[in-house]
């Protein structure tokens, strides 16, 4: 994944939190964003890479892309 901050209009570190607080804070972002926006959330919850996908599924949400980087997951979201 593309480390360019232009890839993303905002981002949430969710780092050391676990389930569900990164998708919670993940979705607080969201509905402050305009549509189309896109969010970079990074979580290191091994939840996360079941939970993001979920939560993006379900909520209407494109998950554009996740990688890891060492313990950190990360996920772009564009909101739906």
């Amino acid at each position: 994944m593309d480390e360019d901050a232009a890839d993303w209009d905002d981002e949430v570190d969710a780092s050391g939190l676990i389930c569900p607080l990164p998708v919670l804070k993940a979705r607080k972002r969201l509905l402050a964003l305009p549509p189309g926006a896109v969010l970079r959330l990074i979580a290191t919850d091994p939840a996360s890479i079941v939970d993001v996908p979920h939560f993006c599924a379900q909520s209407g949400h494109a998950l554009l892309d996740q990688a890891e980087d060492g313990p950190r997951h990360i996920f772009r979201i564009r909101r739906g």
